[in-house]
């Protein structure tokens, strides 16, 4: 099975995940977003995927989704969605697709969801 992660390698979760997509012989493709961001319209597709919001996409913990007024408010989802292409430490992760779907894999046993 092919999976694609997006991954941050100094977060626990997502270094949790990718060895379950390890041991479980995905044929994995690691997308370290912090260096290579996806497009707005890329987390769109990736949400949608997922059935969750980019509201439910965003990293709220991060003080920057709070300096950029993304936390409490009414913020569309475009807005949100700008703001995680254009700084991607707003992407909660991590971040699965295979071809069974797309899950935001926390906790990190979400993944086999979609193996």
């Amino acid at each position: 099975m092919k999976a694609t992660i997006y991954h941050n390698p100094r977060c626990g979760t997502s270094r949790k995940t990718l060895e379950i997509l390890e041991q479980e012989g995905a044929d994995v493709t690691i997308v370290d977003y912090l260096k290579s961001p996806p497009s707005a319209d890329e987390l769109r597709r990736l949400y949608r995927q997922a059935g969750i919001s980019p509201r439910e996409g965003l990293r709220a913990k991060e003080s920057l989704a709070e300096d950029l007024d993304l936390v409490s408010g009414a913020v569309s989802d475009q807005a949100i969605l700008n703001a995680m292409a254009e700084n991607p430490i707003l992407i909660e992760r991590p971040i699965v697709e295979t071809e069974k779907g797309v899950r935001l894999c926390r906790p990190q046993d979400r993944v086999r969801e979609i193996l």
